[in-house]
């Protein structure tokens, strides 16, 4: 039996770190200082499409390709920038910003419900 499973550990990432709504999304991308970070597997991108305007870091890559030190690092992943990562569904994003939080990047979110509730919000 695990210590500590999925559950425990989204809900640890969950009450440390900001949600942004899909609502709110357009308000926040308006600050230039905001970056749009899709956390999705290369193959989610292409089989289900992007949000316009967004990044990918894949999440297993995400603490390399933020790591200065790395010699893939992405600049774009600013820590003086605010950093709202978006997966599927919202999980792994929420654990991805939990990540950056501990490698301490300041201002990260996540969204809430991820590339599906986007993808909804906009089909209406």
């Amino acid at each position: 039996m695990l210590k500590r499973g999925f559950k425990v550990l989204l809900a640890e990432a969950n009450a440390l770190i900001e949600t942004v709504s899909v609502q709110d999304l357009a308000f926040a991308l308006d600050d230039e200082e905001t970056l749009l970070v899709d956390v999705r597997e290369t193959v989610e991108r292409e089989n289900d499409g992007l949000i316009p305007g967004s990044i990918h870091a894949p999440r297993g890559m995400l603490e390399f390709q933020a790591d200065p030190e790395f010699p893939g690092h992405n600049a774009e992943l600013n820590p003086e920038y605010r950093l709202i990562l978006y997966c599927g569904t919202g999980g792994r994003s929420a654990l991805a910003a939990k990540t950056l939080l501990d490698m301490g990047f300041d201002n990260v979110a996540s969204l809430a419900g991820g590339y599906a509730a986007w993808s909804a919000a906009r089909d209406k």
